[in-house]
């Protein structure tokens, strides 16, 4: 079995989007393979002892963010635009759902970063997620239900809780053992660390 990739993200984070653009091709081309860990990036800040504003409410760092994530596109050939609103928590939660679905994780992703950052979508518009959910395979019904359901908050809380326990404080987050990576950024690195470490 191949080795593992622990990828903690939020859906709100389009550093995770940038990071997740090249995470599934560098896992397979060292044998390895990504699991998915949705969680909540403001939770884990304040379970980290970060008790900051967050970015957007800091209008000078928000500036250079901007101009940062725009040159990250340029540099993937990808668009990007930010979403109709940051209310992103029921999308981690159906992220959460693909994880639990054989093979969906990635699919599910994929589809739900394009449509957020790269199309600048309304994530309060529920097709939306279904198209998301069409695009991995899944059952729309099921997973909006699982969405909104008592069942898949508190999955979702037990995901950050075991995010943290795992030393989580921010996304995106890669891990292997005890390496840790934070940040798109920082992928050149986990590229050497996988090539030296091929599977």
């Amino acid at each position: 079995m191949a080795a593992q990739i622990d990828f903690y993200f939020d859906m709100v984070s389009p550093f995770s989007y940038f990071a997740h653009l090249k995470l599934p091709e560098l896992a397979a081309k060292y044998g390895y393979t990504v699991a998915y860990h949705p969680m909540d990036i403001a939770v884990a800040k304040i379970a980290a002892g970060n008790h900051g504003p967050p970015n957007r409410e800091i209008p000078v760092k928000m500036k250079a963010i901007m101009q940062d994530l725009n040159r990250w596109a340029a540099h993937y050939k990808v668009p990007f635009m930010l979403p109709k609103s940051f209310d992103t928590g029921r999308w981690n939660i159906a992220a959460l759902y693909a994880t639990q679905q054989q093979g969906a994780a990635e699919a599910f992703v994929t589809d739900a970063w394009a449509r957020l950052y790269g199309a600048g979508a309304d994530p309060s518009d529920d097709a939306e997620l279904r198209g998301a959910a069409k695009a991995a395979g899944l059952d729309a019904d099921v997973m909006l239900a699982y969405m909104v359901s008592p069942n898949g908050r508190a999955d979702f809380n037990k995901a950050c809780v075991a995010a943290h326990a795992r030393g989580v404080f921010g996304a995106p987050i890669m891990m292997i053992g005890e390496e840790i990576w934070w940040g798109n950024d920082r992928m050149h690195f986990l590229e050497d660390y996988l090539a030296a470490h091929p599977q």
